[in-house]
């Protein structure tokens, strides 16, 4: 219940806090504790059992100013308090946190002002000194009653104290029986507390790297980076983000970077049950915190009773070459910003030569953007190839070092069978890994093994619940499955409805399937939803004024327009002069491709814009000298 205002003395336990004098006891000694770590206990105590939100303490304790240090300053006087009590927040006896919310006092609390226990002895003593000789008159009744009032009243203390201590350890018995076992894990992004945003490279880099550890050091299923990566600032409740991720567990923290120093904050939830079940705060100098995310994994694996029995040491990293892959990694992912990302990436494996993570961004970079369309190949195979047999000598068994080493194995000796084979050794790796399939999918859709290929985009959909997951209805298309592509890409879209890759293959599938109104409509949602509202009112008015035909027309004018800044894949053009009906076109960017070793024409079968060229032998040519299996 609530405790009375006029009462100055708030107890509970051994414990004991004077709100007159700001003071925290233990058994009648004064514990030494700054005083906002006291001013948060006494707002808890006013209202124990209930919770007190975070923004309330803010506010009370706070002020405006130092809105940006609110966080780390709460966090820091929670635990501060803890260790006075001897509290903690994976099994809390006084102070709970409740995730994202707040934090509840949930010990029994007593508020009074009693006498003191020394004067309450002395008047025992001078009632029984003033106690007359035996056969005297004397009002001894009044005294046994004073001393009996005493004894009552610490029996009653002691009866509290012992009714509390059983209720919280069946409550603690309680919530351990209630709690299912965690067996999979998303680590949500870490939010930037440093009051800057050039540092949110930073908490980006600390999320992938916790993510990348927590899936070497436990038996855990570890949700990808992508998926989880969508729920950056995002206010909503974890037991919702848990079941949307399909994950037993969630990780959030923060991360704050002042000069050369670094504060992390750390906490495991529950997530059906949304209960607390570990917290860590970790401080470190910035150039000696590369062990950090294995450290924090390891001490989640153990928590979870995940942790692997063995595991090789990691090889030591240059902060500075770190530093560098952490920005190149935010370009890539945040910003989409491919020649920042790569000089980023070039510079990591200048300033450590033997950083596999650095060799895996560059052949990741590569690969991307031959796969874009606007990356010459005869610049971008050989570098592809070379940096991802280097990460893959540096680090066999980093999985994506594995998928990447597959691609170029398959985009530049076209040997789709030990492409393959990386690509399984890469699932030997981590069975739960959603981009191996992703890769495999990839090569089944080339060499016509349709159905394989939708098989392994459905397990990939099923390890990436909540994450892009436009790789089905692409299956579904080149396996001119349409009807099946369109239901899929429209269920992705109903939970993430500006996801411009699934609009994109959407306006494909539509297009394919004749329904030419429809594809418009979906490339104009996806020129919108990339940010490009100009270009989506030049889409609409197209086809407004000359139909689908000068929808394509206008895409075929603005690859010209950028073949002028930039090198554009012959593919691209030959796609749209084959929607067009323009055959000389057609075949003449096809040739132009096969002869620059182009990787987008694996995928030339898969599109029905090209069935009217089938039986040229010009065409037939080229399907035989890239040794696929001919479609159709």
């Amino acid at each position: 219940m609530p405790v009375s205002p006029t009462e100055n003395v708030i107890r509970f336990g051994l414990f004991e806090l004077d709100l007159k004098s700001g003071q925290l006891r233990k058994n009648g000694n004064r514990i030494r504790i700054p005083q906002q770590p006291v001013q948060v206990l006494a707002l808890l105590l006013e209202r124990p059992g209930e919770v007190v939100r975070r923004e309330e303490l803010r506010q009370k304790l706070w002020s405006p100013d130092t809105f940006v240090d609110f966080d780390h300053g709460l966090n820091k006087s929670v635990q501060k308090l803890r260790d006075a009590l001897g509290d903690s927040a994976e099994s809390p006896r006084f102070i709970e946190t409740i995730p994202r919310v707040g934090y509840r006092f949930i010990a029994p609390v007593t508020g009074s002002v009693r006498p003191d226990i020394q004067e309450l002895d002395e008047q025992t003593e001078n009632d029984f000194a003033a106690e007359p000789i035996s056969g005297q008159s004397a009002p001894v009744p009044q005294t046994k009653s004073r001393t009996n009032l005493v004894w009552l009243w610490l029996a009653g203390c002691v009866t509290v104290l012992l009714i509390g201590a059983g209720w919280m350890a069946h409550k603690k018995q309680e919530r351990e029986r209630q709690m299912a076992p965690i067996l999979s894990l998303a680590v949500l992004p870490l939010e930037n507390l440093s009051g800057d945003r050039e540092q949110d490279y930073f908490a980006d880099g600390m999320t992938d790297e916790l993510t990348t550890m927590l899936a070497k050091d436990s038996t855990l299923h570890i949700v990808s980076r992508t998926s989880a990566m969508q729920y950056k600032g995002a206010s909503r409740p974890l037991r919702e983000i848990a079941q949307e991720l399909g994950v037993d567990g969630v990780v959030e923290g923060s991360l704050e970077r002042n000069g050369n120093k670094v504060h992390m904050t750390l906490q495991l939830i529950q997530g059906p049950s949304d209960t607390h079940v570990w917290a860590e705060s970790y401080d470190r100098d910035a150039n000696n915190m590369v062990s950090l995310p294995d450290e924090a994994a390891m001490a989640i694996a153990k928590k979870t009773n995940s942790a692997v029995a063995e595991r090789a040491p990691a090889r030591s990293v240059n902060p500075e070459a770190r530093d560098a892959y952490m920005r190149g990694e935010h370009f890539w992912y945040s910003e989409r910003n491919g020649d920042q990302a790569k000089k980023y990436f070039q510079k990591a494996v200048e300033l450590q030569p033997d950083y596999a993570s650095g060799w895996l961004g560059l052949s990741q970079y590569y690969g991307s953007r031959m796969l874009d369309g606007y990356m010459d190949p005869k610049e971008g195979l050989a570098p592809m190839e070379a940096a991802a047999e280097k990460a893959v000598e540096l680090d066999g068994a980093l999985p994506d070092a594995r998928i990447s080493l597959c691609g170029s194995i398959f985009f530049s000796e076209r040997d789709w069978a030990r492409a393959d084979r990386e690509c399984v050794r890469a699932i030997d790796l981590d069975p739960k890994y959603p981009a191996a399939y992703h890769m495999r999918a990839r090569i089944f859709g080339a060499v016509n093994r349709h159905d394989e290929g939708i098989a392994q985009e459905k397990i990939a959909t099923e390890l990436n619940l909540g994450g892009d997951q436009w790789g089905l209805a692409r299956s579904y298309l080149w396996a001119r499955r349409y009807d099946l592509g369109i239901a899929d890409a429209r269920l992705r879209l109903e939970s993430s409805p500006r996801n411009a890759r699934t609009l994109e293959v959407l306006a494909a599938l539509y297009r394919c399937k004749g329904m030419y109104k429809e594809a418009a409509q979906a490339r104009e949602d996806m020129l919108s939803a990339q940010g490009d509202d100009v270009s989506a009112a030049s889409v609409r008015r197209a086809f407004a004024e000359g139909g689908y035909p000068a929808v394509v027309r206008l895409k075929l004018a603005d690859l010209k327009k950028q073949s002028l800044q930039h090198y554009v894949s012959p593919v691209l053009f030959a796609l749209e002069h084959a929607q067009l009906g323009q055959r000389e076109e057609t075949l003449s960017s096809l040739e132009e491709a096969y002869r620059g070793r182009d990787p987008l024409l694996l995928w030339v079968q898969d599109d029905p814009a090209y069935d009217f060229v089938h039986s040229d032998e010009r065409y037939r040519a080229i399907i035989k000298g890239m040794g696929l299996p001919p479609a159709y």
